[in-house]
């Protein structure tokens, strides 16, 4: 038994998120995904977006028969039923949901259900492509994926929105781990910004519940050391655009006490919309692009990052 675990558990899931819409999320998911399956890896992408779906189209497919909305509803019992195979070889897509209107706030039972569904697919890299803004479901598939990757455009709304979005996920995985009524209570009370107690960064309200539970501090501040979200920099025009990841790195560790991985950036150009009007995926259609070549060196960065942590752990 648990030699099938562990197995099971070799896949790697990537969840791509951001604070705001429009940011590129679908387009950066689909495309690095064509570059995994291009190197001989077995992909499946989930549209877990499940308000606004919309991964199919950036991969030129159009709305199919079978989607998350039906898994999510029990339409299809097995998760099996709902991937479709795409042109590209080694690339699959779960759609997301379409006609059900409660898909995009899952309950308890039905998010944990997805979740112990795909852990049994058979795949090498399991990509979640989610939904915009901090809802609880949201961070949850933030959490339980094995590297969560934020997007953000350089321009101010879409930073402040991915501080509030690392902020809200950090908070989340603090809440997980404390039994304490008293201490989730405390967390609550420190998200808002504005709170009377003074908490205004995590290092605040770790220091904070140490004076409540010294061991329990000590585990929140181990927490710190094991949360390390990943970011890329999309629609890039200058180096200033550029610098914007590493500022971005510099102030997590600053005022959060938290290591963000600047994976790299994507740069702007025109081709990015061009692929998207004509329903043909940017890897496919323009390979040798700038944003293409970008993506690809991200995934490239990330091959790496997974290959380091495999040898520190073995």
């Amino acid at each position: 038994m648990i030699e099938i675990q562990d197995a099971l558990r070799k896949k790697e899931i990537w969840a791509i998120g951001g604070g705001k819409g429009g940011i590129g999320k679908s387009l950066i998911t689909g495309n690095i995904g064509i570059h995994l399956a291009r190197l001989k890896k077995k992909v499946l992408l989930v549209d877990a977006d499940l308000g606004g779906a919309n991964l199919h189209t950036t991969l030129g497919i159009g709305v199919p028969e079978m989607t998350l909305s039906d898994f999510l509803n029990r339409r299809a019992e097995n998760i099996q039923d709902v991937i479709i195979k795409t042109s590209i070889p080694n690339l699959s897509l779960i759609s997301g949901a379409q006609d059900f209107l409660d898909a995009a706030n899952p309950n308890f039972a039905q998010k944990t259900r997805l979740l112990r569904h795909l852990e049994t697919l058979d795949a090498d890299y399991i990509l979640l492509d989610l939904g915009a803004g901090t809802s609880f479901n949201i961070l949850d598939f933030f959490l339980f994926s094995d590297h969560g990757i934020l997007v953000v455009l350089p321009e101010p709304t879409a930073i402040e929105n991915a501080y509030r979005f690392i902020k809200s996920a950090f908070y989340r995985r603090f809440k997980k781990v404390v039994a304490s009524q008293n201490i989730k209570d405390l967390i609550d009370a420190a998200m808002d910004q504005k709170n009377t107690m003074g908490i205004r960064t995590p290092y605040d309200l770790i220091e904070r519940v140490k004076q409540m539970e010294r061991e329990v501090g000590e585990i929140l501040e181990l927490e710190v050391l094991k949360f390390r979200p990943k970011l890329i920099v999309n629609q890039v025009r200058t180096k200033n655009d550029i610098q914007i990841g590493f500022s971005m790195k510099s102030a997590c560790q600053k005022y959060f006490g938290i290591n963000v991985e600047y994976l790299g950036y994507v740069e702007y150009d025109d081709c990015v919309w061009q692929s998207i009007r004509s329903k043909r995926p940017l890897a496919i259609e323009y390979p040798y692009s700038r944003p293409s070549r970008c993506i690809e060196r991200i995934v490239h960065n990330l091959l790496r990052k997974e290959q380091l942590t495999a040898s520190m752990l073995y």
